[in-house]
Order: structure tokens, then C-alpha cells, then sequence
């Protein structure tokens, strides 16, 4: 561990030299008129529907997406295409996070095919232990979403669901049971409210069988919701009361049009906060209050917030926590906000970038949601770019 944690002032989020050092002249120039691409929000809106009618008519689509958009955000469409993603961000010092990032699916075979994909990612960060940190995954990806629905609103099933809700908790169980016997941190990303009641009960019912010693099984707590700052608190009472490390990813979310729209449409409150500023409040206090209580959470703070970043740095220099203790974890998603990734790591903190993979029509949706996310951040492009121009004119290029 380092001992000598690094004073505020050598620590910069400026500078591009470090960020994009694991660029080439090439590759930062590919990824600037990326960045100018998705910050045309027209562009964004009319390329999934674009992409749909170019796969109708068998367009060679896919290989011009898989050399722009998929190449700035995914690591591969296998873990092996992924290797060499995982060992550049290693070099500079950042972990990876292997994201199997198939989602919208509804067949069987389909979700035992990503269940069997996800166990496979964890056997990779096994091979890679210290290049790969934690594994993670969606519910939705290993059972069926309106599935969901119904356990999340405790309505009976069938007795064909029944089987079928049985066949998704084998394979819920299958991945945390690997994870556990590897002991290699494995997340669970949130997912729409309407579902998420469902998959806390269940990330929390696997912290207590997997979490004894060590958090094993992390939840991801969107922090855009106005209810997930004492759900945190309520769920650290129950894992000290009961004896078990509480693994949490504090975000703030990646739903929040589409759960506005639906609360509207069906005449319920919305569970988003009244603005960011709320958000921002809570998730700052969620991250003071797992730094609070280091003896029984281990936590992710997955942000491209600057100063959520800043604000973690000065508590724990303030209280004297080594930079890179292991219970402390900072990150970004790849190809976005190298600026935090990479200094951050310069200056011996935790960091793991989330590397999504998966075959380019099927991480389509995982795509144009990035895209849309970026637009509907405010100065997300412009920092972005920025700092991409900035980091260009340094070089001369």
C-alpha cells in the first residue's frame, strides 16, 4: 500500500498527457471527430433507426460501427478480442471491468448462453487477477424481463413461469457460486425501478450467503433516485446486524427519461430526483457514508462526475486512507472520461474502466444508449473534446 498518500495539488484531471498517453496520434484523432459525431444529437437520434433499415437491406453496417462507435466503447465481440484492451489499460495501471453487454433478449438458450459467457468472464479476470479486478452483469441478461416485472410486483406465477423463474435462479446461483469459489468481486448493475425492487432482494439474499469474509456479490445503487441514499443506509444496517460485507456501486443512473416518461404516462411519482443538484447531494453522501463504515462496505464509485471524484480524494487524505486500499474502487466506462481513469491511476488509486464486448448487432443497444447518455450529460462532449484538443495541440497534431 502506499503510505505516502499524494497531496491535492500534484493530482490533476488536466492533464492530457497522462490521460491520453495510452493513445496513439491516430487513435486521438479517431476518437476526437467520434466525440464531435455523437455531440450532433441529430446524429444520434436517427442512428439507431438508420442501422435497423442498412441491417434490413444487408448493408455492411456492422463492420463500419465496429471500426468507430464499437471500437471507442467495446473491448471486442469476444473476451479474447478483449485481451489487448485489458492489457493496454493494465500498463497505465487500470483494472478492468468485463461486461458482457447482451441485453433485450427473451429466449432460454439465449440467457443460458450469457449466463455460461459471464462465468467465462470470471475465469478470465482468474487468469488476469490483478489486470481484472471484478466481472459484472444485468439480471435481465440471464431471465426474462416481464418475468421480472411480475416477481417485482409479487404477483403469482404460472406454473410454467414458476420453472421458468427456477431455471434463471440456477443461473444466478451458478455465476455466484463461481465467483465466490474463485473469490473474484463480481457486480450487479441496476436495471429500471419497476424491476429493481426484484434484483436487490436478490443481489442481498446472495451478500449473505457469499459476503462472510469478503464482499464478493456488489449491488449497484442509482443515486438519481430519491430513494437510494436510505435504501444504502438500510441495506448496511441489515448486512451488520446479519453479519455480512455490504458490496456497493454507487452511480447516478441511466434510465432517467424513460422513467420519468413511464411515471407520467401511468400517474405515479417519479422516483427521479427534482434535479441534479439532489442527485449530486445524495451521491456525495453515499460515498462519505461508505467511506464511514470501510469495516463493513466495500465500495465502486462509478462516476464521470470530476468532482465526485475530488470530493472521495479529500476524505480519504483527510482521514488518512491509503490511496489504493482495497475496499475503495473508482470508475469510468471505456473510451469516456480518461482524464479521471488515467490520473487517477498515475496517482496509485483504484481504478477499473468497464470493458463491454459482445457481437456488434447484439451490443447495438448497449451502444446507442452510450451515445444518448453522452448528449443528455451536460458538458460531457464539450469537456471531452476539450480535452481531446488540448492533449492534440500538445503533440502538435
Amino acid at each position: 500500500m502506499n503510505t505516502n498518500p499524494i497531496e491535492p495539488q500534484s493530482l490533476s484531471f488536466d492533464d492530457t498527457e497522462i490521460a491520453f498517453k495510452h493513445q496513439s496520434d491516430k487513435e486521438l484523432k479517431k476518437s476526437y471527430w467520434l466525440f464531435k459525431a455523437i455531440s450532433n444529437n441529430i446524429l444520434v437520434n436517427v442512428g439507431p433507426f438508420i442501422t435497423k433499415i442498412a441491417m434490413a437491406i444487408k448493408l455492411p453496417i456492422s463492420k463500419i460501427i465496429k471500426r468507430t462507435i464499437f471500437k471507442q466503447f467495446c473491448g471486442g465481440e469476444t473476451i479474447e478480442e478483449c485481451t489487448a484492451t485489458i492489457n493496454k489499460l493494465a500498463k497505465a495501471g487500470v483494472g478492468t471491468i468485463l461486461d458482457y453487454s447482451v441485453e433485450g433478449e427473451e429466449e432460454e438458450k439465449i440467457f443460458e448462453k450469457t449466463a455460461t459467457e459471464v462465468i467465462n468472464t470470471i475465469k478470465k479476470a482468474v487468469e488476469m487477477p490483478q489486470a481484472i479486478p471484478f466481472c459484472v452483469f444485468k439480471i435481465t441478461g440471464i431471465a426474462r424481463y416481464q418475468l421480472l416485472e411480475k416477481i417485482n410486483d409479487k404477483k403469482e406465477l404460472t406454473k410454467l413461469e414458476s420453472f421458468e423463474w427456477q431455471k434463471a435462479m440456477l443461473r444466478l446461483e451458478n455465476i455466484a457460486k463461481t465467483a465466490h469459489s474463485f473469490q473474484k468481486p463480481i457486480m450487479i448493475d441496476a436495471e429500471e425501478s419497476w424491476i429493481q425492487d426484484a434484483i436487490d432482494s436478490l443481489a442481498l439474499d446472495l451478500m449473505r450467503i457469499y459476503n462472510k469474509e469478503k464482499a464478493i456479490i456488489y449491488n449497484t445503487y442509482q443515486l438519481y433516485r430519491h430513494d437510494k441514499l436510505s435504501c444504502l443506509i438500510t441495506d448496511l444496517t441489515i448486512a451488520q446486524a446479519e453479519g455480512f460485507v455490504l458490496g456497493a456501486k454507487l452511480v447516478r443512473g441511466a434510465y432517467m427519461e424513460k422513467e420519468r416518461k413511464r411515471a407520467l404516462e401511468m400517474g405515479y411519482a417519479s422516483p427521479i430526483q427534482t434535479d441534479k443538484a439532489a442527485t449530486d447531494r445524495d451521491y456525495n453522501l453515499a460515498l462519505s457514508f461508505c467511506l464511514d463504515n470501510l469495516n463493513d462496505v466495500n465500495f465502486v464509485l462509478g462516476t464521470h462526475n470530476q468532482h465526485s471524484c475530488e470530493v472521495l480524494i479529500e476524505k480519504m487524505e483527510f482521514k488518512g486512507i491509503e490511496n489504493d486500499y482495497p475496499a475503495v474502487y473508482f470508475s469510468q466506462l471505456l473510451g469516456m472520461s480518461d482524464n479521471l481513469s488515467f490520473n487517477l491511476a498515475d496517482a496509485n488509486y483504484n481504478v477499473a474502466k468497464y470493458v463491454p464486448y459482445g457481437p456488434v448487432k447484439a451490443v447495438l443497444p448497449y451502444l446507442f444508449r452510450r451515445a444518448e447518455e453522452n448528449t443528455a450529460i451536460a458538458g460531457q462532449m464539450g469537456r471531452e473534446l476539450k480535452l481531446i484538443s488540448s492533449e492534440m495541440k500538445r503533440r502538435g497534431i
